[in-house]
């Protein structure tokens, strides 16, 4: 377990180093992919593991404050008492974009500089962070939900503006889009006409949308069926010129492949040639036993997971905490004394 003086002291500076390095000519300045593993920007391997703050994929379309709780230093703090190294933020395409009748007082350039600022808070707390495209709408209908896969109409002006946003944020990764349901690898990967006559946005669009920008941070695509079915992912996968991908994975225990053997035939040979990022774990009921069968196999496999989620939603959220302060659920308790007994706290 790393003290929280030592790691107080490291993530002064590493943001430093982050600040510094954000111009120099290494290639890959932070966290990056090499071959089927993440590693930080000395090159040693890191693997994600921490929980997710939701919270902005909704607040903001409700006409909230856009992060909907605490997220202060005190409040990242309780974060990192549980010796997490990541964040990922769930976000919504029309209060980051500011259309389709979203609360002016709330998106755009506020809910952008919110984003902004709480990346950074995490980023000085030494954490890594992973921003995902989790709600949107097609068309002008609201972003009040999420649909089976990105739209064309807005997710590849969303991906284009935050990857600009965060071009020189060398300890983020960019997650395509949130659950992708519904459809078959073909529309994933290429995009397809919906059942409601609107277009889908393919993960290669997205994957272009980011690289346009020049911005070269690790891009995680999810696969089908609500990101739980990576058995076709190698198939179908985009390019990447920059060779930056990683597959999302979301594992609970009412999804599909929640068996070990399913972890062994889909997921490991994926595992074996690119990163994998469990971008949500969770269980929805206040035990964890799941979950911790789902830990044990991971650790083994060198897969990274985040838990869901860092909110008090109870039990049945599923959640992790009961209280801001961060007092754990079941699942909060067996993914905390996990996190401090492995030694892998990669700061930034």
């Amino acid at each position: 377990m790393i003290r929280t003086a030592r790691a107080s002291l490291t993530a002064v500076v590493a943001l430093a180093a982050i600040v510094a390095c954000a111009g120099c000519d290494n290639r890959y300045p932070g966290l990056h992919v090499a071959d089927d593993q993440l590693v930080d920007r000395h090159g040693e391997p890191v693997r994600l593991l921490g929980v997710n703050r939701s919270g902005a994929e909704y607040a903001c379309v409700q006409g909230h404050e856009p992060l909907a709780g605490p997220s202060g230093p005190r409040a990242i703090a309780a974060m990192t008492a549980w010796n997490v190294n990541a964040v990922r933020v769930p976000l919504n395409e029309h209060c980051w974009l500011g259309i389709n009748g979203s609360p002016a007082g709330y998106s755009k350039a506020r809910y952008r500089a919110a984003i902004k600022r709480y990346v950074a808070r995490l980023h000085k707390a030494g954490l890594y962070v992973v921003l995902d495209l989790h709600w949107n709408a097609p068309g002008s209908q609201r972003a009040d939900g999420q649909r089976p896969m990105a739209d064309l109409d807005h997710a590849p002006a969303f991906w284009s503006s935050v990857a600009r946003t965060f071009k020189h944020d060398h300890a983020v990764a960019f997650d395509l889009y949130n659950e992708p349901h519904d459809i078959s690898w073909k529309c994933w990967r290429e995009g397809c006409v919906m059942p409601g006559g609107w277009r889908s946005a393919g993960m290669q669009t997205l994957v272009r949308a980011v690289r346009s920008t020049g911005a070269v941070q690790p891009i995680i695509a999810a696969g089908i069926r609500w990101g739980t079915d990576l058995s076709s992912w190698l198939r179908y996968r985009p390019r990447d010129p920059r060779e930056q991908l990683a597959a999302g994975l979301h594992i609970f225990d009412f999804s599909y492949c929640t068996s070990t053997s399913c972890w062994t035939t889909t997921v490991a040979p994926v595992a074996r040639q690119v990163p994998v990022v469990a971008t949500e774990l969770g269980q929805r009921d206040c035990a964890a036993a799941f979950m911790n069968r789902f830990m044990n196999w991971a650790d083994a496999a060198g897969v990274s997971y985040l838990g869901w989620s860092w909110n008090p939603f109870g039990c049945g959220g599923p959640a992790l905490i009961e209280s801001w302060n961060g007092r754990p659920t079941g699942p909060g308790k067996q993914l905390r004394a996990r996190l401090l007994r492995l030694d892998e706290r990669k700061l930034l």
